[in-house]
Order: structure tokens, then C-alpha cells, then sequence
């Protein structure tokens, strides 16, 4: 059986690679979706998925799109709910995802690793090239902002992916973030030494 990870998994084993043993070795749940960002996030996806099925996202190139899709990949050991499904002007696909956040005028990594995974699933299950993915920030007036991805992102992420399937698998126990302050907001804060 296949080991497929979600883009919430991977940015948590960023956060903390114990994360990654604590969840899939011990089978440990976090109860990440108790969290308040977490439930309005949810909220949103849903709220945005039920309005304005129809609106296509011209200014950018889009002349399809599919919402909250389902994708999965064995050969990447990624699954995932992309929240629409872009296909472009050019022949080219992409992601676009909506944040219940503000745009601080910077890139997240986290969203960009998120953006990333789903081109990956986008690129295996439809068959196309994923040069970049979209950001929508709800809190800031739905900002839109383009991602554009590079061969060092698919490289990096290749090898983190490789790093958790390595935890799984061997149940090796990581070191832990050097990060005294993450340690103090970790869900495992109680039960890692």
C-alpha cells in the first residue's frame, strides 16, 4: 500500500519533524482542525466553492476551472483538495487556493509549498504542464498573487517528501525543531523530549 501525504502533513514536518513521527508512527492526532484559523479556513473554502461557480478568472487567462477536486499521486506520495483547478489560455494548468489571511507583502513558504503539491497532482492526474499556482487572500480584499515555480522548488520538495517517507517507514525518531518558540506552540509540546 502506497504512503500518500497531504500538504498539511508536509508543512508540519517543516514545522517539526517530529510531527511527522508523533502523527504517522504513533498515530498521535494533533487535533489541528479544533483550531480557529483552521475552522474558518474551511469555512471559506466552502463558502467560495457555492459562489460564483460559473465566474472564470479572465484577467489571468483562465478559461476553465474545476472546485474542491480530489487528486492523489502513488508515484509522488501526495494527495490533496486543490480549491479550483485552473486551466489557462495557454494550454498550461494551475492551482489556485483561497487563505483566510491578510497579504503582508511578502510570500509565505508554506503557501508556496501548499501551491506546489497541488501543481504536482494537477501536472500527474491531468497530464499537463504547472508553471504556477494562485493565491487568494480573503482578508485582504481577496488579493490575488501569483507563484511561479521553479526546478529547485520541485527538488527541495522531492527530498522532504523522501525525508517524511523515511520517518514512516523506518519509524526513526527525528531530532526536533532548534526553535524554542515552535516548541512552545506545538500541539506534542507535552509528550516530546
Amino acid at each position: 500500500m502506497s504512503i500518500l501525504i497531504t500538504p498539511s502533513e508536509i508543512i508540519e514536518y517543516l514545522y517539526c519533524p517530529r510531527f511527522s513521527y508523533f502523527m504517522f508512527c504513533l498515530g498521535i492526532d494533533q487535533h489541528e482542525d479544533k483550531r480557529f484559523k483552521v475552522q474558518k479556513g474551511r469555512e471559506i473554502h466552502k463558502e467560495k466553492s457555492q459562489i460564483n461557480k460559473d465566474y472564470l478568472r479572465k484577467k489571468i487567462g483562465v478559461i476553465n476551472k474545476e472546485v474542491e477536486v480530489y487528486l492523489a499521486s502513488e508515484k509522488f506520495h501526495l494527495k490533496g483538495i486543490v480549491d479550483e483547478v485552473l486551466t489557462l489560455n495557454d494550454g498550461t494548468m494551475s492551482p489556485l487556493d483561497y487563505k483566510f489571511a491578510e497579504y503582508k507583502e511578502k510570500e509565505f513558504k508554506t503557501y508556496k509549498i501548499q501551491s506546489l503539491i497541488y501543481g504536482i497532482l494537477i501536472s500527474e492526474n491531468y497530464n499537463k504542464a504547472v508553471h504556477k499556482g494562485f493565491i487568494v487572500y480573503t482578508r485582504s480584499k481577496n488579493k490575488l498573487l501569483e507563484i511561479e515555480f521553479v526546478q529547485k522548488d520541485f527538488d527541495d520538495l522531492a527530498q522532504t517528501i523522501q525525508k517524511i517517507l523515511y520517518i514512516i517507514q523506518k519509524g526513526y525518531y527525528p531530532k526536533k525543531t532548534s526553535s524554542k518558540s515552535k516548541c512552545d506552540d506545538c500541539t506534542f509540546n507535552n509528550i516530546c523530549v
